[in-house]
């Protein structure tokens, strides 16, 4: 599941994938220009920040990232950088800043007035920050890239104390409760604990979710996943808070459950609750 998965221009599975080299570079999936996907329109851009502790246990280009069910997703451009960055709005949306065939077919294919930011395990934390540092910085400054939406999928969110998830929930193949720990006291600044905004960002030490400006949120959540009662709390400070927030709960599953490339390909339950996950983003993109 590390191999990487070199760009083809070729469409595979309705899509083509590249490469587009910079600071940062892009890994950019598109659906056939001409394919039944587009159906003559501009797409969706969903910006994915892959997960990995905060540590980079992780890679855009491996086998475990490549989202391809997502890809091949009716009407859907997907666009996942390894973070998030201004320099992403120049190459949506000037003319001439790449020669780079996939960057002109990324230009006539998106609609960048509705990116949605999807996140996993720590993507999901940088992908809350990104959304609310582009609504502090107003709609001008970003300009005309407008954040439609964001999806958190099992983000990781946790407090100091224990949860009842944490203590009831047994360790899963991406996750265990020792590099829960270890990969925050490694990520998190010098002396401070869970409670800090990065990881709980619904706690004390984080400004109140009713001043944070955020777009239209979907929080995706596993049963069996030690932060999963956590992700509920985030979800209801943000309901509390007068944002709008669907939750879908993946019942049975642990924590990163669709990255098992296996267990999605051969075990019926895994790739039914991929399925639906995968349902849930593109229903909730349609929506908004």
């Amino acid at each position: 599941m590390m191999q990487p998965v070199a760009p083809y221009a070729v469409p595979r599975d309705g899509h083509t994938l590249h490469d587009l080299p910079g600071d940062p570079s892009f890994r950019i999936y598109l659906p056939e220009v001409n394919g039944r996907g587009r159906k003559g329109g501009r797409l969706p851009v969903i910006v994915h920040l892959h997960g990995g502790g905060f540590c980079l246990i992780s890679h855009p280009s491996w086998v475990i990232t490549r989202r391809g069910r997502l890809c091949r997703a009716p009407a859907r451009a997907r666009a996942p950088p390894a973070c998030a960055h201004r320099h992403g709005r120049r190459r949506l949306s000037e003319d001439g800043a790449l020669a780079d065939k996939a960057d002109k077919l990324l230009r006539e294919a998106a609609d960048v007035s509705r990116v949605f930011l999807v996140g996993d395990s720590s993507g999901a934390n940088i992908s809350h920050f990104a959304a609310a540092r582009v609504g502090q910085d107003g709609a001008g400054i970003w300009a005309p890239l407008c954040v439609a939406g964001c999806v958190l999928i099992q983000p990781g969110f946790m407090r100091a104390t224990r949860s009842r998830s944490e203590l009831e929930v047994g360790d899963s193949v991406f996750f265990t409760l020792d590099m829960l720990d270890k990969c925050n006291a490694m990520a998190l600044p010098v002396g401070a604990t869970k409670e800090h905004p990065f990881t709980c960002p619904m706690g004390p030490q984080g400004p109140p979710l009713e001043s944070v400006p955020l777009p239209p949120m979907l929080v995706a959540v596993a049963e069996n996943d030690l932060v999963r009662d956590t992700n509920l709390e985030y979800r209801d400070a943000l309901r509390a808070a007068g944002k709008e927030a669907e939750v879908l709960l993946n019942r049975g599953m642990g924590h990163a459950f669709y990255l098992n490339k296996f267990a999605v390909d051969m075990g019926p339950s895994t790739g039914e609750r991929t399925q639906k996950l995968i349902d849930a983003i593109v229903s909730f993109i349609a929506f908004h």
